[in-house]
């Protein structure tokens, strides 16, 4: 039986299922405990990388002035003490939920064999082997990490956006808006590179499964294919499969080589903006606004290089959740 008499594996996922999502949180319930646990540690995180630039303001506007050695002192050992903070919970919360992922993909793949040892000997007949051990393997590699690396991280990139943000408005609500200038660019070119990768990993999963489902078939049965001496034709055909594969990866790489740049390259125009319009107002020129201090500028431009950080990290959350749901 080859690939092409299982029409019903080009059946793909819609962009965002809500029934299915449901269904795969359901995972995660027995273990709401270390997930709440890492949801904490991830927002303390957050809140640490945000200290950074505003102690650095402090420092600049007050205590260099005041020429206060001793609060100087304490700005930077607090200013390395969110740092050490930071990664130390990052690293706690990358473990634990890289223990509930394992945990979680050994409870789903003893439900799929299970589920596969019920069944009929008619459906075994419809469903190649090759794309039963695809269920096993690949799918459920892509839903661990969907749920290990997606759900928690996704919550944490959004507090960090909204809390760069709040602070951005709160030190200078003027330079915050010369920073959002671009970013209806920045939509379009999210909507686009959106599109674009749900549709190369929907290919991507159903040419693995092709190649999985012909490996399968021409192993287990090499011996018939030596005894007709079709060697030759079926090397042409995994061929033209490899090729397919190899040819969605390519399309999926090139959104991807194109999204990653063109965000970097926003994110290089805001903070132009931003020492733009920030000098003329230091310097006092030009504007009628409120003058700005040094240490708001030197913060803004820290806030604005992380500002774009987590909207390229929410852009490859998203891609996490389309291989999920393809």
């Amino acid at each position: 039986m080859t690939p092409e008499a299982h029409p019903e594996e080009e059946i793909t996922g819609k962009a965002f299922d809500r029934r299915l999502m449901n269904r795969l949180l359901a995972y995660l319930a027995p273990h709401r405990g270390w997930v709440i646990l890492a949801t904490i540690i991830l927002l303390l995180t957050s809140a640490l990388e945000l200290v950074g630039p505003w102690l650095t303001q402090m420092a600049i506007d007050e205590t260099i002035p005041a020429r206060d050695d001793a609060r100087l002192l304490f700005l930077t050992l607090a200013f390395f003490g969110a740092l050490a903070g930071a990664l130390l919970f990052t690293w706690f919360q990358t473990w634990i939920m890289q223990r509930v992922g394992q945990l979680v993909m050994y409870e789903m793949r003893r439900k799929i064999f299970r589920h596969q040892m019920g069944m009929s000997s008619a459906w075994f007949d419809r469903n190649p082997v090759g794309r039963m051990l695809t269920r096993l393997t690949t799918d459920v590699d892509v839903l661990n990490e969907m749920l290990t690396s997606g759900v928690v991280a996704l919550f944490g990139d959004l507090v960090t956006l909204f809390g760069i943000l709040g602070i951005m408005f709160w030190l200078d609500w003027r330079l915050t808006l010369a920073t959002l200038v671009v970013m209806p660019l920045l939509v379009i070119l999210t909507a686009w590179f959106r599109r674009g990768v749900r549709e190369t990993y929907r290919m991507v999963r159903t040419r693995i499964a092709r190649i999985n489902t012909f490996l399968q078939e021409n192993i287990t049965g090499m011996s018939v294919v030596q005894i007709f001496g079709r060697e030759a034709h079926r090397n042409r055909h995994f061929d033209r499969l490899n090729a397919d594969h190899l040819d969605a990866h390519i399309r999926s790489i090139f959104y991807y080589a194109v999204f990653y740049p063109l965000v970097e390259l926003i994110s290089a125009i805001a903070l132009a903006l931003v020492l733009w319009y920030g000098g003329i107002r230091l310097l006092g020129a030009g504007t009628d606004a409120a003058p700005l201090t040094l240490g708001v500028l030197v913060a803004f431009i820290q806030y604005v290089r992380r500002f774009y950080r987590p909207i390229m990290d929410l852009s490859e959350k998203y891609n996490i959740l389309q291989a999920a749901m393809a």
